[in-house]
């Protein structure tokens, strides 16, 4: 009887959790998220929104709060230090890096004497990236969008062309809004045709606002003729088909029927040679939730009920066509996928240590009140009576107070200090535990003391598993990055940005800095000693240089810079060495 309601998916980590375990069949408590009782939420995303509650409540030392409302009245007195944020801070800050670079394979040959027409053009379609991710500021937008993906296990990018700036916008989204539909045969890990960004919108009487369900759908189809926007009878805004003085349905410039299938063809700037018959379209409507029945889910709301909202140029978001054959959202999942769509957050095998690590705070906290304040007993003093009750008065103990004793009379003290101590030493026990279930060592955390290190051979060892860790991180994310440089590029070409020529795109990747401190001085000696030595180029000392930390832009640059000094004349005898072993 027990295993038909024994749970095990991408979030069961949490089900040891009392409000996780839900009042009213599959949902959560209540108190959790009243929005999760929403009857137009899809059932399979109530488990991982209620993942997404808890985890933001314990990054914003909120666990015992959301307990407490739950019913467990001892929460309230819950401490808590931030212990989860320092985790999901520090894998971030490893995770990232010192530094993020966009690359463009080939282009570090555009300054080669022999370089070629497609490094060239792969250095300029670098500088574009580039260019793009400094006015789009790009760095904050990744520490925004992986920070969510650390802590919830998922982030989420949406990429939107801006005709008045000229360029793509990159925005950074909450993945509780987020809402994938899959077919039942799909695999979670390829890429859905229709993806629902989707909120509720509380009532709010004061400005006669009703509460209503807001929906973005994006949406892979096949290209349909031209519409154009319309208001109906009922004053709302759709869309129509447009018509010739012969009633017939037109076509967008460009694109061709096809009477042998039926369908229309369209040439996209980033496939000149091969024509595609899909389209990606975008919906933006609402919908008041006293139009919407029971079992009504996301993905089949009324389009009848619908009240469509309208673009800034007088467009109508009902099925517009954006003229691109891709959805411009990039899902990013902390881990490697493994069978599930979504990831898993970095805190989920280390949620029982965190807990116990806050009561043994809240324990450590109460023992502490009772040592700085000890609970004092006397015998044989006299209390001072209260002359409108006649009941002696409480002894307030004081610094200089002085009480006193009859004979015989004693002072007794309770002494917590030993417990005290046994419970510090609990709290670094159990946080030494949860950072190596984390694969954070100490010494990523900050607290180990540096002359408590043997060797920095014994430094590298201990930090074995936070490579590890980087290393499986950053593999989940590679080729959506590639992906999402992908998207900028094409979308820029659909939007006619002047300088972004037509043609296939080049692949980039997103390069992270080291996780590591290094040993520069060290680094730089085996540079030194390598070139001189001939054993090593003069562009992979550089390189290895550039990634000890040392403020090398490019590897190209610095070594025509180096090659120009030495030809001049400016460097000794090193120099000549390095340009001997340079040629």
């Amino acid at each position: 009887m027990g295993l038909r309601t024994f749970i095990t998916d991408a979030w069961s980590w949490l089900n040891y959790k009392p409000i996780m375990a839900g009042t009213n069949g599959s949902r959560p408590h209540r108190v959790l998220a009243p929005e999760l009782q929403a009857t137009w939420l899809p059932d399979d995303a109530v488990r991982r929104l209620a993942a997404y509650k808890m985890l933001a409540a314990y990054d914003s030392n909120q666990a015992g709060e959301l307990a407490a409302l739950a019913g467990n009245e001892q929460a309230a007195e819950r401490r808590e230090f931030g212990d989860p944020s320092t985790f999901v801070d520090t894998t971030l800050a490893h995770l990232l890096g010192t530094s993020q670079q966009i690359i463009v394979p080939g282009a570090e040959h555009a300054r080669d004497d022999d370089a070629t027409p497609e490094a060239v053009a792969a250095a300029k379609a670098q500088q574009r990236l580039r260019d793009w991710a400094e006015a789009e500021l790009l760095p904050l937008r990744i520490q925004a969008t992986e920070r969510k993906a650390i802590l919830l296990g998922d982030g989420l990018y949406l990429l939107a062309w801006d005709p008045a700036m000229g360029r793509v916008r990159l925005k950074s989204h909450d993945p509780g809004f987020y809402f994938p539909i899959f077919e039942d045969d799909a695999d979670p890990g390829d890429f859905p045709n229709r993806v629902h960004l989707a909120w509720e919108i509380p009532e709010d009487p004061n400005r006669n606002v009703r509460a209503r369900v807001r929906r973005i759908t994006y949406e892979l189809g096949p290209i349909s003729p031209i519409t154009r926007s319309h208001t109906d009878h009922d004053g709302r805004g759709t869309r129509q088909l447009v018509l010739d003085d012969a009633g017939n349905q037109v076509l967008a410039i460009g694109d061709r029927f096809i009477p042998e299938t039926g369908q229309v063809e369209r040439v996209y700037p980033w496939a000149p040679d091969t024509p595609s018959r899909i389209t990606c379209y975008l919906t933006d409507a609402e919908w008041f939730l006293d139009d919407l029945r029971h079992g009504q889910s996301l993905d089949d709301l009324p389009l009848d009920k619908a009240h469509f909202r309208t673009r800034s140029d007088g467009e109508v978001l009902h099925r517009l066509d954006l003229r691109i054959d891709f959805l411009p959202l990039i899902h990013i999942g902390n881990t490697v996928s493994d069978g599930e769509h979504f990831g898993q957050s970095s805190l989920a095998k280390v949620m029982q240590a965190l807990d116990e690590l806050a009561e043994t705070d809240t324990d450590s906290a109460r023992a502490s009140a009772t040592t700085g304040a000890p609970i004092i007993g006397l015998a044989g003093a006299r209390a001072e009576v209260d002359r409108v009750t006649g009941r002696p008065r409480p002894l307030a103990v004081e610094p200089g107070t002085v009480f006193q004793l009859a004979d015989g009379g004693r002072m007794d003290v309770l002494d917590t200090s030993r417990q005290l101590a046994e419970l510090r030493a609990r709290v670094e026990e159990i946080r030494d535990r949860a950072a190596v279930n984390a694969r954070l060592p100490a010494v990523s955390l900050g607290t180990v003391d540096p002359s408590d290190v043997p060797s920095g051979y014994a430094l590298q060892l201990s930090l074995g598993p936070l490579d590890s860790l980087v290393g499986s991180m950053r593999l989940a994310r590679a080729h959506k990055y590639a992906l999402l440089f992908k998207m900028v590029q094409r979308m820029h070409q659909a939007g006619h940005a002047p300088g972004w020529p037509t043609g296939p795109h080049f692949p980039a990747r997103l390069v992270f800095g080291p996780h590591t401190p290094a040993d520069r001085t060290g680094v730089l000696d085996d540079v030194v000693r390598g070139v001189s030595a001939g054993v090593l180029s003069l562009e992979t000392g550089i390189r290895m240089l550039q990634e000890a930390g040392y403020p090398i832009p490019e590897v190209k640059e610095e070594v025509h810079r180096i090659l120009a000094r030495v030809s001049d004349g400016r460097t000794g005898d090193s120099g000549r060495r390095v340009l001997t072993t340079s040629e």
